[in-house]
């Protein structure tokens, strides 16, 4: 079979060891570590999805190799630990049986411990250890790494990838970027040190070279050794890309793959990772200009999830590898499906930030397009049903997607109706919004997946408890989402005024001016897109902060977005009336102020669309209801919900 991405498909060999394909799994953190810090069989299962999907390697992340000065709560390893060794030795196995190669990242956060534990007021009684003395903008106090603790140091990285490799690991990542320790060493922002280990270059890479020299002891010439660096720290005062090149430069002759990000965690999560605001393949620049310097193999990262991207900067050499972790949250199969040419058939990263902010919230991990992720002990398999069933769902949005989908896929005959001419449900208002674009495609996507799945789809079709007698379905799932919230504000009707699910339909009818009315999340993602396309925007909300609704990762890069994009702001606002010149507002004190702009939008939340629900209630002998029609949320919601109800029927 002739391969539509003969480079992405291409398989490579690193050190002695062979991988099936240039797309590699970049390191994610585990859903369930233990109290005693060893991965739990949850975790096991989530990493062996990716592995089942096609990637070539499945990373496992984060393995920090010395406790005593790094009191994160991951993972760790070591032989006094029960359960540490075959713990890691389940999950290299469960990686390494269908095909993919296991790899741990060695990891010490130095001065950032504590980072990931979710109770955060642990931190400040946590030792924090980094290359200089110094206090960090939050109040903590970091001490200066002693020559003796920097061996200790050294030795556990040995040590732990010796482990590693005989708990079944074929490959070690040492990660050397994002702010952590190695990069705190390399970094002249972070390291003032006076002795061997600071001032000139040479000397800010002596840890990381005694790092890589004992890990190279340990595991024996030819296993292969990743190393993740910043190819530029991208912040005043950090090392930038020409600094990044001599450090990989100093470096090569240890390792046998360049894994080239970006930033540091703690001042730029949104370029580290890189977010919906930024272009898709941002931070490849880095890795191209690197890659020239270098004889070893080099590695990008960072929000990629295009085939026809990804084919391009391989082919083009800009690198050798691409690295993806987000990209196959959302969709394992995506390298299998690249194999066998159906790159049609991907659910595509939102970059939305749900996978990572749900680790901070509640220390397991969720998809907003992958009800499975994170759950996967719950059963990943989608089993045939007992007994085939004609299955009715309510409403074509993600929910109702989803939901038709595993229905069809576990044999049912199922028919989906929609109210309007497509399928999407909210997800159509996205089109309009560059920066939204996968969510849009999310609905189109999931509709080829229906349908090819055998979901018979009828669009302009609303239905009531007649229609539905005349189906006679035996289970109907109702998914009918939600509609928008419209209060009595004298106005709103008038004609410059759009309701923001509507912009897409009347995008070429928005003024120079414009004023937002609602601070949720669609009304700043409204304001940055419509500022980004010049226009003066200003945003009115009643309460005293911005999109609380967003989630705890995508809402301060939401904010500081709309500060760069110039969005003028009026929190503690309370819009009174909409007139022909803008909306008059009553501030906090009770004072009338006018807010102008020729064109209002509201984006003033949603609401469930009871009433189809309530129409429906006994209209087969199974029902159930997901989604924005119970109560309006989010993406993730609907999809887990739509998946789960139609496991149920």
């Amino acid at each position: 079979m002739e391969k539509k991405y003969p480079n992405l498909c291409k398989p490579i060999k690193i050190g002695n060891t062979y991988y099936r394909n240039r797309m590699f799994g970049a390191p994610m953190g585990g859903t369930d570590i233990t109290a005693d810090c060893t991965i739990g069989r949850a975790s096991t299962a989530f990493y062996e999805n990716r592995a089942k999907g096609g990637a070539a390697t499945v990373t496992v992340s984060e393995l920090v190799v010395h406790p005593e000065t790094e009191g994160s709560h991951m993972f760790h390893l070591d032989l006094k630990t029960v359960g540490a060794l075959s713990s890691f030795a389940y999950t290299a196995d469960a990686i390494r049986r269908h095909g993919a190669i296991p790899s741990v990242e060695l990891s010490h956060s130095g001065q950032y411990a504590g980072t990931y534990l979710t109770d955060k007021t642990i931190k400040g009684s946590l030792n924090q250890w980094g290359p200089s003395d110094w206090t960090r903008p939050d109040g903590l106090e970091v001490k200066a790494l002693t020559e003796k603790l920097i061996q200790d140091i050294v030795k556990a990285y040995g040590e732990t990838a010796g482990l590693a490799k005989r708990a079944g690991f074929e490959m070690i990542m040492v990660h050397g970027g994002h702010g952590w320790l190695i990069n705190q060493f390399l970094s002249p922002y972070f390291n003032h040190r006076t002795d061997q280990y600071g001032g000139s270059l040479e000397n800010r890479g002596r840890f990381a070279q005694e790092v890589l020299d004992n890990i190279r002891n340990a595991v024996g010439p030819g296993f292969p050794i990743e190393f993740r660096l910043s190819g530029s720290e991208l912040f005043e005062g950090g090392y930038d890309l020409d600094e990044g090149i001599e450090i990989a430069k100093l470096l090569e002759s240890r390792i046998d793959l360049l894994h080239v990000s970006a930033g540091t965690y703690q001042r730029g999560f949104g370029q580290t990772h890189p977010s919906m605001f930024l272009p898709h393949g941002s931070n490849v620049y880095l890795a191209a200009e690197i890659k020239r310097h270098v004889k070893v193999p080099v590695a990008t990262v960072g929000g990629l999830n295009d085939p026809e991207m990804m084919e391009e900067i391989i082919a083009s050499g800009k690198a050798d590898i691409v690295e993806m972790a987000r990209a196959l949250l959302a969709d394992p199969k995506l390298p299998k499906k690249v194999m066998a040419n159906r790159a049609d058939d991907i659910v595509h990263c939102l970059r939305c930030f749900t996978c990572m902010a749900e680790r901070a919230m509640t220390a397991t991990r969720r998809c907003a397009v992958n009800p499975v992720i994170g759950r996967e002990l719950d059963g990943m398999e989608i089993s045939p049903a007992a007994v085939s069933k004609k299955v009715l769902v309510v409403g074509g949005g993600p929910g109702g997607l989803q939901a038709a989908l595993t229905a069809a896929q576990r044999g049912h005959q199922v028919i989906l109706c929609e109210k309007a001419a497509q399928t999407g449900g909210i997800l159509v208002s996205e089109q309009a919004i560059l920066f939204k674009q996968e969510m849009y495609k999310l609905g189109t996507t999931l509709t080829k997946l229906a349908q090819d799945a055998g979901v018979e789809i009828r669009c302009n079709t609303e239905v009531d408890k007649e229609f539905a007698a005349q189906v006679n379905a035996d289970a109907i799932i109702i998914a009918a989402g939600s509609e928008p919230i419209v209060p009595a504000i004298p106005g709103l009707d008038n004609e410059q005024v759009i309701i923001v699910n509507d912009y897409y339909l009347k995008k070429d009818q928005v003024a120079e001016t414009v004023v937002i009315l609602g601070g949720g999340q669609a009304g700043c993602e409204a304001a940055v897109h419509l500022a980004m396309e010049g226009k003066l925007v200003q945003l009115v909300e009643m309460r005293e902060e911005l999109a609380p609704d967003a989630n705890i990762r995508h809402r301060p890069l939401l904010l500081e977005e709309i500060k760069k994009q110039g969005v003028v702001v009026k929190t503690s606002h309370r819009g009174r009336e909409v007139t022909a010149d803008g909306v008059l507002c009553e501030d906090q004190d009770g004072n009338q102020i006018l807010v102008p702009g020729k064109t209002v939008i509201f984006a003033l939340g949603q609401k469930p669309r009871r009433e189809v629900v309530d129409t429906l209630l006994d209209a087969a002998p199974e029902i159930a209801t997901i989604g924005d029609c119970v109560k309006a949320s989010t993406i993730t919601t609907a999809i887990y919900q739509g998946h789960h109800a139609a496991l149920d029927l």
